[in-house]
């Protein structure tokens, strides 16, 4: 993999994953401008909302692409600058509240992501599907899919048998499907970028279309997983603990499908860890507990009730089934009461 390849990957992986937090911002506008006016409009009849998904299938597109171009372990941690685009344009167009843990949160991610770029392995084999036939049946391989298997059913088991909804459960099923898909979408990826310069047509091999339907299928079950996730916890708590482990299992894929790592100097890898470590911690700190977005709200006002003086403002919680449910949030102090005669 020659320099100028390896770049374009970089660059490809980078714009990708500025759309998509562009997208992400446009899809919260719409849904917070909706809010306000309150509008009983579905929010998939606004244009705003198609732009968002637009961009966000465009992201998509130049993550995918961008495999083909770079190793799998360079573009599975650059996830991290669609964080920082995202907490940046949410403070400037959302107006949200700029935290000190966003500062140090951003230099961390952009820290840890030139250690990445700088000390990723620049090495990476062409993906053919002869390649493909090989990797899946070295013993590296054959050894760790058996392991994924086995830890994805004893998860499995303890998550719908036994009932268990821990968050940490249900992104370990997300990772060990994400290893899978990261490796069928390189391989798919790279046979496409090989047929597309002209090297060698790969789509008369089966193992394409057999790489294909495995990376479609891992990809709707990590989408409905992380679906789960989303409903069950916050997202403060599972876009990072998403992005970590989705991260390791990209580069464990990287390493034993594709041998990224072979050859790399043990500075490089030393150096290629921590920045994986700041960008992990990056996020940490900007995704957690986010501020909500600045709004202007109606507050039910409790000053005309006689009898009452009112400290504070109240606003009903959205989750409350009664209306009544309101009263045991009002900070009022009893006055004095004198009728007229």
């Amino acid at each position: 993999m020659d320099i100028e390849t390896y770049t374009q990957g970089i660059i490809i992986a980078i714009c990708g994953n500025f759309l998509i937090s562009i997208s992400l911002n446009i899809q919260k506008y719409t849904h917070v401008r909706q809010s306000q006016r309150g509008s009983s409009k579905p929010y998939y009849k606004s244009w705003l909302w198609w732009l968002g998904i637009s961009l966000m299938g465009l992201g998509e597109l130049g993550n995918f692409a961008a495999y083909g171009f770079a190793p799998a372990s360079l573009i599975a941690p650059l996830g991290c600058v669609s964080v920082i685009a995202s907490a940046i344009i949410s403070v400037v167009f959302l107006k949200e509240t700029l935290r000190a843990s966003d500062l140090l949160g951003g230099a961390l991610a952009i820290t840890g992501t030139y250690l990445l770029v700088t000390f990723a392995p620049h090495f990476a084999p062409h993906v053919t599907a002869n390649m493909v036939e090989r990797s899946l049946m070295s013993w590296e391989f054959l050894t760790y899919i058996f392991v994924e298997v086995i830890a994805f059913c004893i998860l499995l088991y303890l998550y719908k048998c036994r009932n268990m909804k821990h968050i940490v459960i249900i992104m370990l099923l997300v990772a060990l499907l994400a290893s899978v898909t990261v490796i069928s979408v390189k391989a798919v990826s790279g046979m496409i970028t090989e047929s597309i310069q002209g090297n060698h047509l790969q789509f008369t091999y089966p193992i394409f279309y057999v790489m294909f339907i495995i990376m479609v299928a891992s990809c709707g079950f990590q989408i409905k997983f992380l679906n789960q996730a989303m409903k069950m916890f916050d997202a403060t708590e599972v876009v990072p603990i998403n992005y970590v482990f989705f991260t390791a299992s990209a580069i464990v894929a990287g390493i034993l499908f594709y041998q990224e790592f072979f050859g790399l100097s043990p500075v490089n890898i030393c150096m290629f860890v921590l920045g994986c470590l700041l960008s992990f911690i990056g996020v940490f700190l900007i995704a957690r507990t986010r501020p909500k977005i600045k709004t202007d709200r109606v507050f039910i006002s409790m000053g005309q009730i006689p009898g009452k003086r009112c400290t504070e403002k109240v606003q009903p919680e959205p989750k409350g089934s009664a209306y009544g449910t309101l009263a045991s949030k009002l900070m009022c102090n009893r006055g004095t009461h004198t009728d007229d005669t």
